[in-house]
C-alpha cells in the first residue's frame, strides 16, 4: 500500500514563525487505484505572505479556522504508517518529503528534460486540475503513479524487482560503484557524468576517504553534483604536492562545473616589488605582462587591490610606497596612525624595510633554483619537481636508485608543466608547511 502525499506551504523552508504547511492531501493507493483520500487545510500559526497566496490561492482567512498541524498529526500518522511514502518534488526545502518518487520516475521513464510534476505530467498527457492545490497535485501524482506501475510491469530491467528493491536510491548504488574504484592512495580523481564529461576534479592523500566525504555532504551544491555522478577516474601521484599541482592544472584545462576554485587561467594583474632611489622597498600593482618581479598574480585588478590592502594592514605598510596614493603626499594611513610615517620622514628606512622584507620573503622562494624529491607512486619510485629561476619547470618520476649530476640532466627528463602563477603559491605553501621529502638547492 502506498501513501501519495502533497503539501502546500507558506515559506521556502521550514521556520516555526515563517514557513509552515498550509494544506495537505494524502491518497492511499494499492498499486491499482486510489482506495482512500484525505485532504485538509492547516492553520500554519503564522502569516501567509501575498507571494504564497498568489501561488496556491490559500489565504490567511481560509486557514484561520482550519486545524493546526498537531491536531491532524495523528490522522496523518495513521494513514502513512507502514505504507510506502510517495511524493513528487514537494516541500523540498523543509525536509518533510524525500524525493523518492522523483527517483522512481527517472528510472522507469528516462530521457525527460525535466522531472517536475507539471512537466512530467504534461509530457505524458496527464491533466492537472486545480494546480498548486494539494489535492489537485496529489491526484495528478496518483495518475502518474498508475502509469509508472504499468511501465514497471513491462520493463525488462525492473519488472522482476520488488518495489523495495526498486526504490533503493540510485545514489546509494553509485556510491558503492565509485568507492570500489578508488584506492586509498594519493592522487587526483575525476568525477564524470552520464555523458563522460568531467564535472568535478579533486585531490587527496586518500582518494577513497575524500570521495566518501562527498557522499556524506549536506551541502546543496554537493548533493546536486552527486545526482549527476556516474563514474570516476583516478591518477595516482604519490606526492601530495604533485597532486595539488596536477589538480590545479586539470581544473584550468577542463573547467568542471562543480569546481569553485582555481578555474581561472587568465591572470591580468600582479603585485610586484622594487627598491626606489632612496633605498625604500616598494610594492605596486602592475599588469601581468609588465611584471618583472611578481610576488602574487590575480585574475582582476580588484582582486589584486583587495590583497594589497590586506597586506598593507598586516605589515603596517605605507600607502605611498604601495602605489595607492600620490608621490608627494603624506598617506592617509599615517593620519589615522596605521602607517608609522615613512612617508613623512617619521620612520627610518631600515625599520620600514624590515617589514617589507618580511612580506617579500613570505611570498618568495628562498632559492631561485631547486628541486624537491618526494614520494613516488610505488615504494621504489620517487617524484622529482624542478623550479628554475623562480618558476616551476615541471616534474617527473625516477627510480629510487637514479642519480642526477647536473641541472641540464634534470631538464632533459622532467615533464614540462603548463605555467600558472598560482602554481608558485602552491609550492611556496607546501615548503612553509614542510609537507615534502628532500629539498636540494641548485646552482
Amino acid at each position: 500500500m502506498f501513501a501519495i502525499i502533497d503539501i502546500e506551504t507558506c515559506g521556502q523552508r521550514f521556520e516555526f514563525r515563517k514557513g509552515r504547511i498550509t494544506e495537505i492531501s494524502i491518497l492511499l493507493h494499492d498499486g491499482l487505484s486510489v482506495t482512500e483520500k484525505y485532504t485538509t487545510l492547516i492553520n500554519p500559526e503564522c502569516y501567509i505572505s501575498p507571494f504564497f497566496i498568489s501561488l496556491s490561492g490559500i489565504t490567511n482567512e481560509m486557514v484561520e479556522s482550519a486545524p493546526k498541524f498537531y491536531e491532524v498529526a495523528k490522522t496523518i500518522l495513521e494513514m502513512t504508517e507502514g505504507r510506502i511514502f510517495v511524493a513528487h518534488n514537494v516541500g523540498f526545502d523543509y525536509g518533510f518529503i524525500k524525493e523518492e518518487f522523483a527517483s522512481l520516475s527517472r528510472k522507469l521513464i528516462s530521457g525527460k528534460k525535466s522531472y517536475s510534476l507539471g512537466n512530467l505530467c504534461e509530457s505524458l498527457g496527464i491533466e492537472i486540475e486545480n494546480r498548486h492545490r494539494a489535492e489537485g497535485d496529489a491526484v495528478a501524482t496518483a495518475k502518474l503513479f498508475d502509469i509508472l506501475m504499468q511501465v514497471k510491469a513491462h520493463h525488462p530491467q525492473y519488472r522482476t524487482k520488488g518495489l523495495d528493491e526498486l526504490m533503493v536510491r540510485r545514489i546509494d548504488k553509485i556510491k558503492k560503484y565509485i568507492l570500489d574504484k578508488l584506492p586509498e592512495e594519493c592522487g587526483v580523481y575525476y568525477f564524470l557524468d552520464q555523458d563522460k564529461q568531467i564535472i568535478y576534479i579533486g585531490k587527496s592523500t586518500n582518494a577513497y576517504n575524500r570521495a566518501l566525504s562527498h557522499f556524506n555532504t549536506k551541502e546543496q551544491k554537493g548533493r546536486k553534483m552527486l545526482n549527476e555522478l556516474y563514474n570516476v577516474d583516478f591518477v595516482p601521484t604519490g606526492s601530495e604536492l604533485l597532486a595539488l599541482l596536477l589538480e590545479n592544472q586539470e581544473i584550468k584545462a577542463h573547467k568542471p562545473k562543480f569546481n569553485r576554485r582555481r578555474k581561472a587561467d587568465s591572470f591580468t594583474h600582479c603585485i610586484e616589488s622594487f627598491t626606489d632611489d632612496y633605498g625604500i622597498i616598494n610594492f605596486r600593482i602592475v599588469e601581468y605582462q609588465e611584471a618583472e618581479n611578481a610576488l602574487l598574480s590575480f585574475v582582476s585588478y580588484f582582486a589584486a587591490r583587495e590583497r594589497l590592502e590586506s597586506l598593507i594592514d598586516e605589515y603596517t605598510l605605507c600607502l605611498k610606497y604601495s602605489g595607492l596614493t600620490g608621490d608627494e603626499s603624506v598617506c592617509f594611513n599615517h593620519q589615522i596612525k596605521k602607517c608609522n610615517g615613512i612617508c613623512s620622514g617619521d620612520e627610518e628606512i631600515e625599520e620600514y624595510n624590515k617589514r617589507a622584507i618580511k612580506l617579500f620573503k613570505s611570498y618568495s622562494y628562498t632559492d631561485s633554483s631547486f628541486m624537491i624529491i618526494d614520494k613516488g607512486r610505488t615504494t621504489d619510485e620517487r617524484s622529482l619537481l624542478l623550479v628554475k629561476e623562480n618558476r616551476l619547470i615541471g616534474y617527473t618520476y625516477i627510480d629510487e636508485s637514479t642519480t642526477l649530476s647536473s641541472t641540464e640532466e634534470i631538464l632533459q627528463i622532467v615533464k614540462k608543466a603548463a605555467y600558472f602563477p598560482d602554481n608558485d603559491e602552491i609550492i611556496k605553501s607546501t615548503l612553509k608547511q614542510g609537507k615534502f621529502g628532500k629539498y636540494i638547492k641548485l646552482e
